[in-house]
């Protein structure tokens, strides 16, 4: 399977993050590991999106500070980016509203359709107006060095930054190298591009608690996005999406991330690691990176605080 047949795949994680933690960077690699290693994904980029201030959440601090303790965890990476858009509304999002914004922005910025998990992927098309013809750049199909969909999309990553991202250098939040050489013209690839949900598997434990998830935002969040599940604390997702009727009707559209990894961080939780600041135990450096230790302890967050 070639670069251009591939699903080219943002991720897309919703949460309070209050604080985030090393695990919940963690989720983003080993989600972006496996799925390459499926050879069906190029994932080209991860967002963070904190939850607005008003999801009323015990012990939530404000989200002037949850972005920036996220701008601070994720700011040696170069393809997570933090996204303020739910944050500044005026009231809470749904995370199925969430998904929709990025989707329209993403059409907006790039100028192509997104394609749902129903959808083939001769729709998309990056670079090129919908209603032109590509006319063919190379004459040899073996040249090495042609310019790839996910390069193109480098090219917009800017434009994504500028739009998206709260304060850091706009380079971080490229997809790809923005430097690749394109030449002189550009070659128009047809290519699938799809937003995905990341979460835990304890998300996907709570779309089996009746009333607590909007049934229509279950249609379309696993139904035309899909999702990506990291299992946390040794929960078992078939089993989970076995109690749903939804998530058994749209199981090929979730995704369970399989690997060997056994790694204490992949069970460590924000709860966690508020504990350990309110106790004043040595062991927050586990589940924090120190970038959001010294933020913390500079602002006076969560160390008087319950929950």
């Amino acid at each position: 399977m070639t670069e251009t047949t591939k699903t080219h795949v943002i991720l897309l994680a919703c949460g309070s993050f209050n604080p985030i933690t090393k695990g919940h960077i963690q989720m983003f690699e080993r989600a972006r590991d496996y799925l390459h290693k499926t050879g069906r994904f190029i994932v080209i980029g991860g967002i963070v999106s904190p939850v607005h201030d008003s999801y009323g959440k015990m012990g939530l601090v404000s989200s002037r500070h949850r972005l920036t303790m996220c701008q601070l965890a994720v700011q040696s990476s170069d393809w997570i980016r933090v996204d303020p858009w739910e944050c500044y509304q005026d009231t809470w999002q749904t995370t199925c509203s969430v998904l929709e914004h990025h989707r329209d922005l993403m059409k907006r910025v790039t100028g192509c359709i997104l394609s749902n998990v129903n959808t083939p992927s001769m729709t998309p098309v990056i670079g090129q107006p919908q209603n032109e013809s590509p006319q063919p750049i190379y004459q040899n199909n073996n040249i090495s060095n042609k310019p790839t969909a996910a390069k193109i999309l480098g090219k917009v990553g800017e434009s994504l930054s500028r739009i998206c991202c709260v304060r850091p250098p706009m380079e971080r939040f490229t997809f790809v190298d923005e430097n690749a050489n394109l030449g002189t013209v550009m070659r128009y690839e047809e290519i699938e591009l799809r937003i995905l949900l990341l979460c835990g598997s304890d998300l996907l434990e709570s779309f089996c608690i009746p009333g607590l998830w909007n049934e229509s935002d279950m249609e379309v969040i696993v139904g035309e996005f899909g999702i990506v599940v990291v299992p946390r604390d040794g929960a078992d997702p078939d089993r989970i999406m076995n109690h749903s009727s939804i998530l058994r009707k749209y199981k090929s559209n979730i995704l369970v991330v399989k690997d060997d990894s056994n790694h204490p961080m992949s069970v460590i939780s924000s709860t966690k690691s508020r504990l350990a600041l309110q106790h004043g135990d040595g062991h927050v450096v586990d589940y924090l990176c120190q970038p959001v230790i010294d933020y913390i302890l500079k602002s006076q967050l969560y160390i008087n605080a319950s929950g």
